[in-house]
């Protein structure tokens, strides 16, 4: 499947051009991520998250899939209620490490209960609800994230995803299933269908309001109803 632009170069070129210098920490975790090819959501969506966790002014954020802090970090700058945390999970002590390190330097390791395992997991042994989810798991298992999700969230909660757009690739027909088919496109097909299922889930679900945003790879808001 080819990957499409979902910005006009141009435009994604403006955005980045008008939005404020990041701090040395964030900088330097962007660099990391560019210079190890390692997916972040970048500062774009960044900025999303941190507003709508100022808008919603969160207890409790559960977030799936946490790679080494990046967004973790947009989040917990904006808490505001001196008891608010951040529950990160990953499946990699060493992105757990890194997590650290940047965390503890931007000044918010205290709003931060970083746990190595899996997500999906991790949520069924937690207590308690939630005020936002964030998710950002291998993308086959993004409608079993929703399933688990939103029974967690408090009425007016956020769901939000990250890679709802999958680099245009929900536009297109997906190949069919075959052992003709290479590791790389079987991926394709199975994260593709992940991503498209939980768009279907998401959009027909009685429990919650869901936009998509067009923005880098597309990121979904949900409202608990």
């Amino acid at each position: 499947m080819q990957r499409i632009d979902i910005l006009h170069p141009s435009i994604n070129d403006y955005l980045y051009d008008i939005i404020p210098d990041r701090d040395e920490v964030l900088t330097e975790m962007e660099i990391h991520a560019r210079e190890n090819r390692f997916p972040i959501v970048g500062p774009l969506v960044g900025r999303v998250l941190h507003q709508l966790v100022l808008i919603t002014n969160p207890i409790c954020i559960f977030e799936m899939g946490s790679g080494f802090g990046y967004s973790a970090y947009w989040m917990a700058k904006a808490l505001q209620k001196p008891e608010a945390t951040i529950i990160c999970t990953d499946g990699s002590q060493a992105n757990a490490d890194r997590a650290a390190d940047y965390l503890k330097r931007g000044g918010i390791a205290d709003r931060i209960d970083y746990r190595v395992g899996n997500a999906l997991e991790i949520i069924d042994q937690t207590d308690g609800e939630f005020d936002i989810i964030y998710n950002d798991i291998d993308k086959d298992g993004y409608p079993d994230a929703f399933q688990k999700a939103i029974p967690r969230l408090r009425k007016g909660g956020l769901f939000i995803t990250d890679n709802m757009l999958w680099g245009g690739r929900v536009t297109q027909n997906i190949k069919n299933s075959s052992s003709n088919l290479n590791d790389r496109d079987q991926w394709i097909n199975a994260t593709t269908e992940g991503v498209k299922e939980v768009t279907r889930l998401q959009y027909s679900s009685q429990d919650v309001f869901t936009t998509i945003i067009p923005l880098r790879d597309g990121v979904s808001v949900a409202v608990k109803k």
